[in-house]
């Protein structure tokens, strides 16, 4: 990853892509994640397995669309960017297309030596 400005952009192509492990590449090894379906864990290598089962599932042919933006920058070497999306493609549990939904991104990023990683980051749907 770049930097924090480019954060939003990576993770909705991971997403995009179903790639569970690039998705993990964004985070912190001992980060705090929630994802979109309500899992919660505490580690880059439990959200992975997470996500890596959101896709095999519910957003297995799931898609982003990005909306309004926000980076703030805390100070030297961290940042919380936010980002609203637009959910399609997401299935049910018989395949049927579910309809299109707001989430919202929140990332708190540090700057690392193997570059800016989220050590906190809440994936959510809104009520929007």
């Amino acid at each position: 990853m770049t930097g924090p400005e480019e954060f939003a952009k990576q993770f909705a192509g991971a997403f995009g892509r179903q790639d569970a492990a690039e998705m993990a590449q964004f985070l912190a090894e001992d980060a705090d994640v929630l994802t979109l379906t309500g899992s919660m864990v505490d580690s880059a290598a439990l959200a992975e397995a997470s996500f890596a089962e959101e896709f095999s599932g519910i957003f297995a042919t799931a898609r982003l669309v990005s909306g309004r933006n926000r980076l703030r920058v805390l100070g030297p070497g961290a940042a919380i960017v936010t980002q609203r999306f637009v959910v399609s493609g997401a299935r049910d549990e018989q395949g049927a297309e579910l309809p299109r939904f707001s989430a919202v991104l929140t990332a708190v990023l540090t700057a690392r030596s193997t570059g800016w990683q989220a050590v906190s980051l809440t994936f959510s749907a809104t009520g929007q």
